[in-house]
């Protein structure tokens, strides 16, 4: 498969990796080589440093936020990463989540991203019952947003409710103070189920040595105030005392060498097979254009082991694909936008990436039969919404919609969403965007988050600033429209950036292509560590 136009959509695809890459490199740096210099000279390792000491030796880390804050808090020098490293791996052979605050960032001080993104965390280690690792090294909150941090439900706060909930469902969660830990902060290892904190670097106190001396006139010193000999010997707080970084990370993994299994939900695994079509083919396939069509059957096939997939419904409802195939072994259930113009029995043309009312009907039933039969779904998105038009309304097109929606926020199976390039307007809700609780939700580069596409966005934004313009008696010539233009197009294109969603949370991960069976694997995995415990109702759906 290589003419000349697949091998420039490979060249553009692989750009956008490297470029992918490439920022990534960058916010691996954290707060800059100085400041890991520092952190080093105090016998300390960096949050990624400590991560890959802790996992096991080659195995996975699907990390989880990496590009989260990318472009935000530039008066304050910005925040990579959010300040937190993160994501899911194992620890003796146990799939686990580790969240790692990353001193060289602003001493590790919690931003509003920060909290979100822990929050994140959280929420993943909950749904799928995995166990969770904190690797404490943090100021505190920044102050300068403490507004935009403390009080309001998803803010700091939520993340020590969430430690007494995960507590009371069981779910280990395991704590060391490696450096910094004070104020509301001080909270979270001690409400893990065990804490543990490094001799001379690790401390942990409600209020520091200045604060003690405004507040109460007492003149005592960090280490002795909140230190590990303090918390180990006379408070009792920690329950381990580390020697240093290396000491700490061993004794977690002994603790996680002991755990027990726990029950699984079942999910249907096989030997797992490599596709039988070339995966890398994907970067040739996919368009560079995003308005020109293709099919999404290449792409599954490049996905799914042995390339076998067994299609739903195939001739109705084309412009969306159903189908059972088989990832990394796992049994999974494919929803995905169907990019290729159609042309229906009934000779009629319809277009690639919409989704009409057969296509809605049909995934809704297969949505239904995958929670019928235990298998997890996978979301394929690449669609620009509903049809639109009088033939559409006449149709009943919302009606339709309505019960695709409502099949899908309904699904008591996990679900894992890949963004592949469109995802635009109510087609993003339909596809199981992030407000419907996928378990994951990850984009490629390629990707494209907004309420609607750029050009007509643009256009519509155009004319909402000419009619301002000529409420206020002002004329614009052809000229300055054309620049204003460009203006709100630029903006608006900025807007439906992968890395702009991916900095807000709204997608978990960018990813390379080639690594979306890694991710479907993982994610799977980590589902199957909480067993269904409700039956599926889709709710009241109008026939």
């Amino acid at each position: 498969m290589a003419d000349l136009e697949f091998n420039k959509n490979d060249d553009s695809l692989r750009l956008l990796i490297s470029e992918m890459k490439r920022k990534h490199a960058l916010i691996a740096l954290g707060g800059g080589k100085k400041k890991i210099e520092k952190q080093h000279a105090k016998g300390k390792f960096t949050a990624r440093e400590r991560i890959e000491y802790l996992k096991d030796t080659d195995a996975n880390f699907l990390e989880i936020g990496a590009f989260v804050g990318e472009g935000m808090y530039a008066e304050y020098g910005g925040c990579p990463s959010g300040g937190v490293v993160a994501g899911i791996t194992y620890v003796t052979g146990k799939q686990c989540i580790v969240v790692a605050n990353d001193a060289t960032v602003k001493a590790g001080a919690w931003f509003p991203i920060t909290a979100k993104k822990n929050l994140r965390l959280q929420e993943i280690a909950m749904e799928n019952r995995l166990p969770i690792i904190y690797l404490v090294d943090s100021a505190g909150v920044f102050l300068p947003m403490q507004d935009e941090i403390f009080p309001d439900k998803e803010h700091f706060g939520r993340m020590f409710r969430n430690n007494a909930r995960m507590s009371s469902m069981g779910i280990t969660q395991i704590a060391a103070v490696m450096g910094a830990c004070v104020a509301g902060g001080a909270y979270l290892p001690i409400m893990s189920d065990e804490a543990l904190i490094v001799d001379k670097t690790g401390s942990i106190f409600l209020a520091g040595s200045y604060l003690v001396k405004a507040a109460i006139g007492e003149s005592i010193d960090n280490e002795t105030l909140g230190g590990a000999t303090t918390h180990c010997e006379i408070s009792g707080v920690t329950d381990y005392k580390a020697k240093d970084d290396k000491d700490a990370l061993d004794k977690i993994r002994n603790i996680m060498d002991k755990m027990g299994d726990s029950e699984k939900a079942g999910f249907n695994r096989k030997e797992a097979k490599k596709p039988k079509e070339d995966e890398k083919e994907i970067y040739g396939i996919l368009p560079r254009d995003r308005a020109k069509p293709y099919n999404i059957k290449d792409i599954i096939s490049r996905l799914v082991d042995d390339s076998d997939f067994e299609e739903y419904k195939e001739g109705y409802g084309q412009s969306i694909v159903c189908g059972y195939a088989r990832v990394d072994g796992w049994a999974v259930g494919i929803v995905a936008n169907q990019r290729e113009m159609i042309k229906t029995k009934k000779g009629e043309m319809q277009f690639g990436g919409v989704i009409y009312s057969d296509s809605a009907d049909k995934a809704a039933r297969f949505i239904a039969n995958c929670n019928q039969k235990k298998i997890p779904l996978v979301f394929l998105q690449d669609v620009t919404g509903f049809m639109v038009g009088s033939r559409s309304e006449h149709g009943g097109i919302i009606k339709d919609g309505a019960k695709m929606v409502n099949a899908m926020a309904n699904s008591v199976v996990p679900k894992f969403t890949i963004i592949i390039g469109n995802s635009y307007g109510a087609g993003n809700y339909a596809m199981c965007g992030k407000a419907y609780d996928p378990r994951l939700i990850v984009a490629w580069p390629t990707a494209q988050l907004a309420v609607m596409g750029g050009a007509q966005a643009a256009k519509v934004l155009l004319q909402i600033e000419k009619a301002g313009l000529k409420s206020r008696g002002e004329e614009i010539d052809k000229k300055a429209e054309a620049k204003l233009l460009k203006t709100i197009t630029d903006r608006y294109d900025a807007q439906t950036s992968p890395y702009y969603a991916a900095s807000r949370l709204w997608t978990d991960a960018i990813i390379d292509p080639l690594e979306t069976r890694k991710v479907i694997s993982m994610g799977i995995e980590a589902a199957n560590n909480a067993p269904i415990k409700e039956a599926y109702n889709p709710g009241v759906i109008q026939s």
